[in-house]
C-alpha cells in the first residue's frame, strides 16, 4: 500500500473515533437533545385542539345593546371580556339575530307587507263624516237688508200725510224686510261615501305592482341571509386559519431554539463554530418575528368575526370546531349548474321586476282612459239665530272623466316601463351568465383545494422526516446547520400549506353553498311576516298575483345550461339517479348541508 493511502486510511479512522468521542459528548452534556416525538406525529398534533363551546343558553349574553344609538364613553365599556368559544352554528345563528344587513332587510319586507295593503284599500270605499260650525255678520258697512229699511223710512216720512211717528214706520219696515242684523250661526254636518267603479285598470296594477316588490324584498332577504351566511362561514374559517398559525409559528420558535441548543453544545464540543451559532439565532428571531405577526393576525381575525356577528362590544370570540373539511360536495358541475339557476334570488327578483314594469305600463296607460266613481251624501243644517227646526238632505252622484290630453305624458310613462321590462330581461340573461361563472369558479376551486389537502399532508410528513434526519447529521457532525434551518423552514411552510388548503377548501365549500343558495333558515319570513287579516285572504280578480313560472314565459329556450329559463329547469335535467344525474326537482334535496354532513 502506497504511503499516500495509508494517510488517507489513517485520517479516515481518525475523524470517526473524533466524532464518535464528539456525539458522546454531546450526548452527556446535552441527554434532552433528542428528537421530539411530535415530529413522528401528523402534523396535526401542533394544532391547538377545539375548545369546549359556550352552552346555547349563554348565546344571549353574547348581543348587543338593544339601543342602536348608544356609544361607550368609559373604557371598560369596549375592554374585552374572556374568550368566548363557540361553534360555526352558534356563530350562524348570532349573525342571523344580529346582522344588520338581515335587520335592514326585514324591515324593508315589513313596509312593503304595508304597501299592499295601501294598495288593496282601493278595492273598497271610502266612508267619510265632516261637520262644522259657522257664525257671520256685517263689520263695518250696512247690509242690504239695513238699507232697504233706512230708504223704506225715508221714503215713509216723506210722504206721511198722517203723521206717523218715525219708530212706527221703522218697526213697519223691519217687519217687513226682517232683521236687519243678519246674524247667522250654522251647524253642518254630512256623511259621505265615494268609490271608484272604474279607473282604467290602474287598481289592480297598482295591487299586482305591490305584491311583486314584497316578493322581491322577500327574496332580497333571503339573499341578504345567504350573504350574511358565507360571510360568517369565511370570517370562522380564517379565525380557524388564524388560531392554527399561532400554533405553527410558536412550534417554529421550538424548533429554532432547539437548533440554537444544539449548535451552542457542537461549539463547546469544538466540533461548531461561532457562525453556525449565530445562524441559529437569526432563525430564532425570524420565527419569533413571525410568531408576533400571526398573533396580530388572530387578533384582527377575532374582532373582525365580532363585526360580522354584531355581538356585544365586551365580547371576544374564539373558534370550538376542530380545523377538518366540513363535507363533500356530491353533485356534479352540471347538476349544480342547474340546481343554482333554479335556486337563486337574483334571477327570481329580475323576473319579478320585469312583471312590475308590465303594471307599471298598464298604471301609465290608465292615465288616459276615462274613469267611473260613484258618491252618495247625506247632509244636516242648522242655524241657531233663526227659529226653524234642523233641516237634513242627500245627494247621490255619478262621475265620468275622461283626460284626453295631458301632453304626452302618459304615452312617456308608458314607453319607459317598457323599457324598463327590456332592461331586466337582458340583466336575467347577465345575471344568469355570472351566476354560471360563480358556480364554475367555487366549482374548480374546491376540487383544487381537496386535492391540494392530500398533496400538503403528504408534503408535511415528508418535511417532518426530512428535519428529523437533519438534525440526527447535524448531531453527529455529518451535516449543516444550514440543512438544519432550511428542514425547519421547509416544515413550517408545509405545514402552514396544509391548514390553508383546509381553510381554503372550507371556505369554496361555503362559497358554492352560496352560490346554489339550497339553504333557507326556517322561520325566516314567521319573523317578518304578520298573519294576514280577512280582507287580504280574499283575492280580488283585480289584484290578481302573476306568478314567477308564468313571467319566465319570455325567456328563450336553449339546449346549453345556461340558456334554460327557469321554468324549464326541471326538464333539463337528466332522470338518472347517480349523484352526478340528479333530476332537477330534487336538486334542493341533494344539495348538502354542511351542518348535515359527517365530519371526516
Amino acid at each position: 500500500m502506497s504511503q499516500k493511502h495509508r494517510f488517507i486510511k489513517v485520517v479516515s479512522i481518525g475523524t470517526a473515533i473524533a466524532l464518535g468521542q464528539a456525539s458522546i459528548t454531546v450526548a452527556q452534556q446535552a441527554p434532552d437533545t433528542s428528537v421530539p416525538e411530535t415530529t413522528q406525529s401528523d402534523s396535526t398534533d401542533i394544532i391547538k385542539p377545539a375548545q369546549p363551546a359556550i352552552p346555547n343558553t349563554e348565546l344571549k349574553k353574547l348581543n348587543p345593546s338593544s339601543d342602536l344609538l348608544s356609544l361607550p364613553s368609559n373604557p371598560n365599556e369596549v375592554t374585552v371580556d374572556a374568550q368566548k368559544p363557540i361553534t360555526l352554528e352558534q356563530a350562524l345563528e348570532i349573525s342571523f339575530k344580529n346582522n344588520k344587513d338581515i335587520q335592514e332587510a326585514k324591515l324593508q319586507v315589513e313596509s312593503s307587507e304595508f304597501a299592499v295593503k295601501q294598495q288593496k284599500a282601493a278595492l273598497y270605499p271610502t266612508l267619510n263624516v265632516g261637520s262644522g260650525l259657522t257664525y257671520s255678520n256685517s263689520l263695518f258697512l250696512d247690509n242690504t237688508s239695513q238699507q232697504r229699511i233706512d230708504q223704506s223710512v225715508e221714503d215713509s216720512l216723506a210722504n206721511n200725510p198722517n203723521n206717523v211717528s218715525e219708530d212706527q214706520i221703522r218697526t213697519n219696515a223691519e217687519t217687513r224686510f226682517g232683521d236687519p242684523s243678519q246674524r247667522s250661526f250654522q251647524f253642518s254636518g254630512n256623511l259621505g261615501i265615494d268609490y271608484d267603479i272604474y279607473n282604467g285598470g290602474q287598481r289592480g296594477a297598482s295591487i299586482r305592482s305591490a305584491e311583486k316588490q314584497l316578493s322581491s324584498d322577500e327574496l332580497d332577504l333571503e339573499r341578504v341571509v345567504e350573504e350574511a351566511r358565507l360571510e360568517t362561514s369565511r370570517n370562522y374559517y380564517e379565525l380557524q386559519n388564524s388560531d392554527a398559525q399561532v400554533e405553527i409559528q410558536r412550534a417554529a420558535v421550538e424548533d429554532a431554539r432547539q437548533t440554537l441548543k444544539d449548535a451552542d453544545l457542537l461549539k463547546k464540543a469544538g466540533l461548531g463554530t461561532k457562525f453556525e451559532s449565530l445562524q441559529a439565532e437569526v432563525e430564532l428571531a425570524q420565527a419569533e418575528q413571525q410568531l408576533t405577526t400571526a398573533i396580530a393576525n388572530q387578533n384582527i381575525a377575532r374582532r373582525q368575526l365580532a363585526d360580522t356577528l354584531s355581538v356585544s362590544d365586551k365580547t371576544d370570540l374564539a373558534t370550538a370546531d376542530p380545523i377538518q373539511e366540513v363535507g363533500v360536495w356530491d353533485l356534479g358541475l352540471p347538476e349544480t349548474i342547474v340546481s343554482a339557476f333554479k335556486n337563486r334570488e337574483e334571477l327570481k327578483q329580475l323576473l319579478l321586476q320585469k312583471g312590475i314594469s308590465e303594471d307599471q305600463r298598464t298604471i301609465a296607460r290608465s292615465l288616459t282612459r276615462p274613469t267611473l266613481s260613484a258618491s252618495a251624501d247625506y247632509i244636516l243644517q242648522d242655524d241657531f239665530e233663526d227659529d226653524f227646526d234642523i233641516v237634513d238632505n242627500y245627494q247621490l252622484g255619478l262621475n265620468v272623466r275622461w283626460p284626453l290630453f295631458d301632453g304626452g305624458e302618459s304615452r312617456a310613462r308608458a314607453a319607459q316601463a317598457e323599457k324598463d321590462g327590456q332592461t331586466a330581461e337582458t340583466r336575467f340573461a347577465n345575471q344568469r351568465n355570472q351566476i354560471r361563472f360563480d358556480v364554475e369558479n367555487a366549482f374548480y376551486q374546491l376540487e383544487s383545494n381537496k386535492s391540494n389537502i392530500i398533496t400538503t399532508t403528504k408534503g408535511v410528513q415528508l418535511a417532518e422526516e426530512s428535519l428529523r434526519l437533519a438534525r440526527l447529521r447535524f448531531q453527529s457532525g455529518v451535516g449543516t446547520q444550514t440543512e438544519v434551518i432550511d428542514a425547519q423552514t421547509e416544515l413550517t411552510r408545509a405545514r402552514g400549506d396544509r391548514l390553508s388548503s383546509i381553510t381554503d377548501y372550507n371556505q369554496s365549500f361555503a362559497d358554492l353553498m352560496r352560490q346554489v343558495s339550497s339553504t333557507p333558515i326556517k322561520g325566516l319570513k314567521e319573523d317578518v311576516s304578520e298573519q294576514k287579516s280577512p280582507e287580504d285572504a280574499s283575492d280580488d280578480e283585480l289584484s290578481e298575483d302573476v306568478p314567477v313560472d308564468e313571467l319566465q314565459e319570455a325567456e328563450p329556450d336553449g339546449e346549453s345550461p345556461e340558456d334554460v329559463p327557469v321554468d324549464e329547469l326541471q326538464e333539463a335535467a337528466p332522470d338518472s339517479q347517480a349523484p352526478e344525474d340528479v333530476p332537477a326537482d330534487e336538486l334542493q334535496d341533494a344539495v348538502p348541508n354542511p351542518n348535515e354532513q359527517e365530519q371526516p
